[in-house]
C-alpha cells in the first residue's frame, strides 16, 4: 500500500497543506513543533479512522477552527487507486469516505489501508500496562482478519451487557438464567479471539527471531500469552478454550457477584515480551525497550505483507533518536524494499536511497514556529 497524495485543512498545525511522498523510504526533516508528526497523524486518520496516540477527533482541530478536512490517494499493490476523506466539525460527527462513498461504520475502513506506526510514546506496548499490549495485538489482528474485528466488536458489546447485569444483580438472587446466556455469548467469543490472538502470537515471533539476527542485537526475542482463565491455555482448541473459560466463571461466580463485574475474559489478558528467557517490561535497558518495539514492528509489518499479500505503509515517529548509526543503517536496509515508509527527523539524515523532504518547503511559515 502507498500513499500518493493527502492535503490536510485545519488538521492541528496546517490550515492547508499537500504532502506528496515517494514510493520507498521517506523523511520528513524539520524542527520540533514544525508539525511533522501532524502529517503521521493524518495519514493514520486515513488509514485506521483515528489519531495517532489515543488523540480525540477535537483535539486534531486547528486553533480557532471549527472543522477539518483529509483527503488522501492511496495505490495498492496492483496500483487499484483507493480515496480516503475523513471530516469532522463541532457540530456534527466524523464522517468517513472510502472512492466517495461514505461508511456507516469507522470499523469498514479497518484492513482497507493497511499500516504500521512507531513512536516513542508507543514504548508503554513493552513496558506499560496489559491493556496496552492488548491494544496492540487487536489493532494488528483487526486489520489482517475481519472475523477478529467483528468477533471483538460484539465481545465488547457482551461484556458491557454482562457488567450491566452484574451490577443491578442483589447478591446471589434473581437474573441468573440471563446471566447464564450472557456467560455463554461471552465464552464462545473469547475462543475465537484468545485463539486468534495465540496464533498470531506465533506467527510474529516466526517474523520477530530473522529482524533480530538481521539487527545483529545477538538476543533471543520471545512472545508469550499469559491468560487469565488458564495458564494452560496455549495449545487449547478454540471450543476448549471457550469451555475452560465457562468452568472458570462458575468458579468465579460470587467474586463476580460481589464485584459486579467479569472478572475473567480476553480484555483482561496480557502479552509476555521476553529476551533470553528474561521477562523485557521487568529488565531491560531504555535502549532494548526501545530496539524491541522496534523489531516487533518490523515483524509486524512482514506478517501482514504475509497475510494479506499488501506491504503496509510504515509511519516512524522520531525513529533516529537514541540510536546510533549503525542501527539506523541496519533498520532503514530492512525497510528497503517493504514498501513505503514515512520517518520523521529534526534534520536532514545523510544516507543512501532515501527521499528527504523539508517541513518548510511544504508547510512554509508556521506561526509559533521556533526560528
Amino acid at each position: 500500500m502507498r500513499l500518493q497524495e493527502i492535503k490536510l485543512v485545519n488538521f492541528r498545525k496546517h490550515s492547508d497543506l499537500t504532502f506528496v511522498p515517494s514510493d520507498g523510504i521517506n523523511v520528513l526533516y524539520g524542527p520540533n513543533g514544525s508539525g511533522k508528526t501532524n502529517i503521521l497523524e493524518a495519514v493514520h486518520y486515513c488509514a485506521l479512522a483515528k489519531g495517532l496516540n489515543k488523540s480525540l477527533d477535537r483535539e486534531c482541530l486547528r486553533f480557532t477552527a471549527d472543522f477539518f478536512l483529509l483527503q488522501s490517494r492511496f495505490a495498492d499493490e496492483r496500483d487499484i487507486e483507493i480515496t480516503v476523506k475523513v471530516s469532522y466539525a463541532k457540530t456534527s460527527d466524523k464522517k468517513i469516505f472510502i472512492n466517495s462513498e461514505e461508511l456507516k461504520k469507522y470499523s469498514g475502513l479497518i484492513g482497507r489501508i493497511p499500516c504500521i506506526t512507531f513512536s516513542p510514546m508507543e514504548l508503554t506496548v513493552i513496558n506499560g500496562s496489559p491493556q496496552e499490549r492488548r491494544r496492540f495485538i487487536d489493532n494488528a489482528l483487526s486489520q489482517t482478519d475481519k472475523r477478529y474485528l467483528d468477533d471483538l466488536l460484539q465481545y465488547r458489546r457482551v461484556l458491557q451487557q454482562r457488567n450491566t447485569l452484574l451490577s443491578a444483580m442483589d447478591g446471589r438472587c434473581g437474573n441468573g438464567a440471563n446471566l447464564e446466556a450472557w456467560t455463554e455469548k461471552l465464552s464462545f467469543l473469547a475462543g475465537s479471539i484468545v485463539s486468534a490472538r495465540l496464533n498470531f502470537i506465533d506467527r510474529l515471533l516466526a517474523c520477530c527471531s530473522p529482524v533480530y539476527e538481521q539487527l545483529g542485537l545477538g538476543e533471543v526475542p520471545g512472545i508469550g500469552y499469559r491468560s487469565s482463565v488458564s495458564r494452560q491455555v496455549v495449545g487449547m482448541k478454540e471450543k476448549e478454550i471457550a469451555e475452560t473459560m465457562m468452568h472458570r466463571f462458575r468458579e468465579v461466580a460470587s467474586q463476580e457477584l460481589h464485584r459486579k463485574l467479569t472478572l475473567l475474559g480476553p480484555h483482561r489478558d496480557d502479552i509476555v515480551f521476553r529476551l533470553d528467557g528474561v521477562e523485557v517490561k521487568k529488565y531491560a535497558s531504555q535502549g532494548q525497550l526501545r530496539t524491541f518495539l522496534i523489531a516487533i514492528k518490523l515483524a509486524l509489518q512482514r506478517l501482514i505483507r504475509e497475510v494479506t499479500g499488501e506491504s503496509p505503509l510504515f509511519l516512524l515517529d522520531d525513529l533516529f533518536s537514541e540510536l546510533d548509526r549503525n542501527r539506523v543503517e541496519k533498520v532503514l536496509l530492512l525497510l528497503e524494499g517493504s514498501g513505503q515508509s514515512i520517518i520523521t527527523a529534526t534534520d536532514k539524515p545523510e544516507f543512501d536511497g532515501i527521499h528527504c523532504i523539508s517541513i518548510r518547503q511544504i508547510a512554509g511559515a508556521i506561526q509559533g514556529e521556533d526560528p
